[in-house]
């Protein structure tokens, strides 16, 4: 408990900017647009360095820090229900994907347990930029074979493409 504490606490911030510079945010965002041009679906990418004091006593899991995001952000408000919301929590070292129902129940839990696995995986190693548009490229690929966009119809952009610091 105290350990989980220290790391939420202390230098999460710098190893945010450090770990998701501007460049690599602004690859992310382009990442995004490029997704949701192939599927009706919206992708939001979320990233926070620590969680704040009141929410570690409360033993707030990235989990359940994910799904308050989810509704906060309206991630769960787009038009057909395949709204997709990506969170990484550094200081716990997590990766969470909630899905809206639209999607999530044409797909299931497994396959978005697969994605965030993997984008664990590239993030312990330090590649960060590489596993957060791994993890994109999947989600979009989900996306697209159960929500393809229609050829020469316009799909309105419902939520913000640039990752969002926390």
């Amino acid at each position: 408990m105290i350990a989980r504490f220290v790391r939420h606490l202390i230098g999460e911030d710098f190893a945010l900017r450090r770990a998701f510079p501007r460049a690599v945010r602004a690859r992310i965002a382009a990442a995004i647009a490029e997704q949701e041009r192939r599927h009706t679906g919206e992708l939001r990418f979320v990233i926070e360095g620590g969680l704040a004091p009141g929410q570690l006593l409360r033993g707030q899991t990235a989990r359940e820090r994910a799904v308050e995001l989810f509704a906060r952000l309206g991630v769960w408000d787009t038009a057909a229900n395949n709204g997709v919301l990506v969170y990484v929590l550094l200081a716990d070292r997590a990766v969470e994907i909630v899905a809206d129902r639209g999607i999530h129940a044409r797909v299931g839990a497994q396959a978005w347990e697969v994605i965030c696995g993997e984008m664990q995986r590239r993030f312990a190693a330090r590649r960060f930029e590489e596993g957060a548009l791994a993890g994109l490229q999947a989600a979009g690929d989900l996306l697209a074979t159960h929500f393809p966009a229609a050829p020469g119809s316009v799909n309105p952009d419902e939520l913000p493409n640039e990752p969002l610091l926390l």
